[in-house]
């Protein structure tokens, strides 16, 4: 008997969140719609709603069109339920959002990051952020559903950042430090699987089930999503391909190896070139777009390796993985003007036919957004898997 009531308990929780999911991605939506769309019948979706209208997660919104009977009640997702708190640790920045449960930013933080500070200092200054976002997440049911930390480095299946090595990190349990400070339910991701997610959802690869999202910023990250998942690998440790070898013995890479992508395509690399020139010496990313933007020769001219560079990774990326579409972002999306078109034609030089046929390789829609928006969506995924009658 106790199995039975068990089993019960989990369909009825599996059934909720199909009704759920069907208003999310489809409303407006009745409930005979909601019945004929998920194959449930009309009592069982009318109870499920009630509990749903019941846990403020939908709401009745008005009369719909008749269709020949009664007019039916239309039922939307109420997204302002609950708002969920993503960080994306750069190593020069910290970008913090509050969101709704549809991804809308409510509130930001955005500072820039001396590449000095002791991780101590790091992970403090994500603490202060989340406390600031926290202090602005409006007044809802459930309030702060949820923080998600995308951090540029090797991160395990529980949430210890193995190695970030150009935040000069190692061996650091993110998440049990910020589980001491914060008393809600936390995730510790991968920045770059986080921008790839957040593109997925919200940004450039929503009608994509085969993408990569390449983050280029100090370093070089890979999320990868395969047929509509994101690709972890067996321990979470894949797209660490800033760090494959584009040439033996070549440059040194931060993170102790030689010749890695990530030492000739990252705005580290860039930054490193310009400083061999002098008028470009002291230049950050921001002013050497300026000075492409005002035809320097020099400028110009690092921007145009950079997305050569760029694309060599990129290529090696298309013939291992053939995906639908490469997303470029992160800080180094902000030169598309001048990187485009280099990206574009060693592509084409360096590709087989085959792999250039379906191929798309765009500039991310969500510019710095992706990483923050993606630890936000995994946290509202997570809020939503949850039976809120328990």
């Amino acid at each position: 008997m106790r199995q039975t009531t068990w089993n019960q308990h989990i369909v009825k929780k599996k059934n909720k969140e199909i009704v759920l999911q069907a208003i999310i991605k489809l409303a407006p939506l009745s409930r005979a719609e909601i019945a004929q769309q998920s194959g449930l019948n009309k009592a069982t979706v009318s109870s499920l709603v009630s509990e749903l209208i019941d846990d403020e997660l939908i709401y009745e919104s008005g009369i719909g069109e008749s269709s020949g009977g009664r007019r039916p009640v239309i039922l939307l997702f109420n997204e302002q339920a609950g708002y969920s708190i993503g960080v994306d640790i750069g190593v020069n920045y910290t970008l913090g959002v509050v969101t709704d449960l549809v991804g809308n930013v409510i509130y930001e933080v955005s500072q820039t990051v001396d590449t000095n500070l002791s991780s101590d200092q790091q992970i403090q200054l994500v603490i202060d952020t989340v406390h600031i976002l926290i202090k602005h997440v409006p007044e809802s049911r459930y309030g702060v559903i949820g923080i998600g930390v995308g951090v540029p480095g090797i991160v395990d299946n529980e949430g210890k950042v193995l190695l970030a090595p150009n935040l000069r990190w190692k061996d650091v349990d993110l998440l049990q430090i910020l589980e001491a400070e914060f008393n809600y339910p936390i995730l510790v991701e991968n920045e770059a699987n986080a921008g790839a997610y957040g593109e997925k959802k919200f940004g450039a690869g929503q009608k994509s089930n085969n993408l990569i999202y390449v983050s280029a910023g100090i370093g070089i990250g890979v999320g990868i999503i395969l047929n509509g998942e994101l690709y972890r690998g067996i321990n979470g440790f894949s797209g660490e391909s800033g760090h494959m070898t584009i040439l033996r013995n070549g440059r040194k890479c931060n993170c102790g190896s030689s010749g890695c992508w990530e030492a000739y395509a990252s705005e580290y690399a860039l930054l490193k070139q310009a400083k061999e020139i002098d008028h470009l010496s002291e230049v950050n990313l921001e002013q050497l777009i300026e000075l492409a933007n005002n035809n320097d020769k020099d400028a110009l001219k690092l921007f145009q390796e950079i997305g050569c560079n760029m694309s060599t990774g990129i290529t090696n990326l298309t013939k291992t993985f053939n995906p639908q579409l490469i997303i470029i972002g992160n800080r180094l999306a902000k030169a598309e003007k001048w990187i485009k078109e280099p990206i574009i034609t060693t592509a084409k030089q360096e590709l087989l036919p085959f792999h250039k046929v379906d191929l798309n390789i765009i500039f991310s829609e969500l510019s710095h957004y992706s990483a923050a928006l993606g630890v936000s969506a995994f946290t509202i995924e997570e809020f939503l898997k949850i039976d809120h009658n328990e």
